[in-house]
């Protein structure tokens, strides 16, 4: 379920900043940047500041990282 939100808040980060981007200001593509920057370095350390995040909000999860297994 955690995983699940994590890429639910993580893809809807990404759209809504390009439409921020297209229709507000073009800076609002650097949100996009580090939202793929925070994927990437979630793969490679197998540590995801979203995941504790939810966690401090209530989600549960028996699986953690923000992995796709």
């Amino acid at each position: 379920m955690l995983n699940r939100y994590i890429r639910v808040i993580a893809g809807s980060f990404v759209l809504i900043s390009v439409l921020l981007a297209k229709y507000v200001n073009p800076n609002w593509i650097w949100f996009t940047v580090f939202v793929a920057v925070n994927l990437i370095q979630s793969g490679i350390t197998k540590w995801c500041l979203m995941e504790d995040i939810l966690r401090k909000l209530g989600v549960k999860d028996k699986n953690s990282s923000c992995s796709i297994d």
